[in-house]
């Protein structure tokens, strides 16, 4: 176990580096989706992920308690019964002093401070990379808490691990600096399947393309696109009611997440490809993506062709995939069953399914379909599941 407090930071993003390195029945399934939305993931579908074996009770810190990964943090730590000795809330002034119910009973929010930070043993932090990049050194000095940070803001610092637990928590627990970053979420999403594929067959190439759900965007994400689909259900014009995406995003798809860099990639696509070959150790591995927003609340869905350095058995593939910890295997065409938001929603595994030989690769190829919840395995469960692997 490694000594000091653990802190996780999620929201916007704050670092950059290179490339190299029939209205009606639409709007009655927003209003279903967004039932789903609410439901606590205790409620969720099979969790199938180990327990977590911390035993020692922890004081625990959550800065972004009214933001929806924040609320995610604790709801996970309630749901997976981590050994919480006392739980602080932290957000702004202006929520401080409101009561709010965890899984650990009403806890009263508290203004930010560093020394309360640095008085937990471990402190989740939902907020931004500037938040991030502004109090990580300061809550870490001398001994402080170890960080576990969801922004961009240390992803690409060579000194810190990049971690998905199921893949490389070794590189958490074997770090000398007190620093864990999380990955981006579509990132997370995607080598949940990846990597067991690759210790199988070897990657060579992957393309890929993303359908992100709106809670990528937050909380004012999924709203706006809650209202929007409410209001063009009632006939309103949606022009220029877009404030959180670039277009309204109600009945339409988005091919641009997070700013264009130089290359006419996004940031976002960039991101995948950067974090995927850090995670995995593949420094040079060749990969392309396309991101898109779509009209769905909070689980993203990516389809992958990877071309593989030995023959592809796709029996064998299926086998290695419902064995891999944190994956369901969701493949069953002739029931009409594969991964989809509406069923990945609010489930802490990843779903993948059609799963299939790749016909321009033969052979050396395969295509398939993931699906897994952006809030949970992107970011709130993936932040808990580290804090699990160093303490344990």
């Amino acid at each position: 176990m490694l000594a000091g407090a653990l802190l996780f930071s999620a929201g916007s993003q704050a670092f950059s580096v290179a490339a190299n390195g029939p209205t009606t029945s639409v709007a009655r399934h927003q209003v279903h989706a967004a039932a789903a939305t609410a439901r606590p993931v205790a409620a969720a579908a099979r969790v199938t992920l180990p327990p977590q074996m911390v035993t020692k009770p922890l004081k625990i810190g959550v800065v972004g308690v009214t933001g929806a990964v924040g609320k995610e943090i604790i709801s996970v730590l309630g749901n997976r019964k981590f050994p919480v000795d006392d739980l602080k809330l932290f957000a702004s002034a202006r929520s401080a002093g409101k009561p709010q119910e965890t899984p650990f009973g009403e806890k009263m929010i508290e203004e930010f401070t560093l020394e309360a930070a640095r008085s937990c043993d471990v402190v989740f932090l939902a907020v931004s990379g500037d938040f991030a990049l502004e109090w990580v050194d300061k809550i870490t000095e001398n001994d402080g808490p170890l960080v576990i940070d969801n922004s961009s803001a240390f992803r690409y610092d060579d000194s810190v691990p990049l971690v998905v637990p199921e893949i490389n928590a070794d590189a958490a627990r074997k770090s000398k600096r007190r620093v864990v970053a999380n990955p981006n979420c579509t990132t997370a999403i995607a080598l949940m399947a990846m990597a067991p594929l690759h210790a199988e067959f070897g990657i060579k190439k992957c393309i890929m393309s993303t359908y992100q759900a709106a809670s990528g965007a937050g909380q004012p994400g999924m709203e706006e696109l809650q209202k929007g689909s409410a209001d063009m259900a009632n006939g309103k014009d949606l022009t220029g009611t877009n404030e959180i995406f670039a277009h309204p995003l109600p009945f339409n798809v988005i091919p641009h997440i997070d700013k264009f860099l130089e290359d006419d990639y996004t940031k976002e696509e960039r991101k995948v490809t950067w974090e995927t070959r850090k995670i995995m150790d593949l420094p040079d591995l060749p990969v392309s993506c396309t991101c898109v927003r779509i009209p769905t609340l909070r689980a993203h869905a990516e389809s992958t062709t990877i071309e593989t350095e030995r023959p592809v058995d796709v029996a064998r593939a299926k086998a290695v995939l419902a064995a891999a910890p944190g994956v369901e295997l969701t493949d069953d065409v002739t029931k009409n069953l594969y991964p989809m938001p509406l069923t990945a929603s609010t489930k802490y595994d990843v779903e993948v399914g059609r799963i299939r030989k790749n016909d321009v690769f033969g052979d050396y190829g395969l295509d398939f379909f993931v699906c897994g919840d952006q809030l949970l395995r992107g970011a709130a469960l993936n932040a808990v599941l580290i804090a699990e692997a160093v303490c344990d």
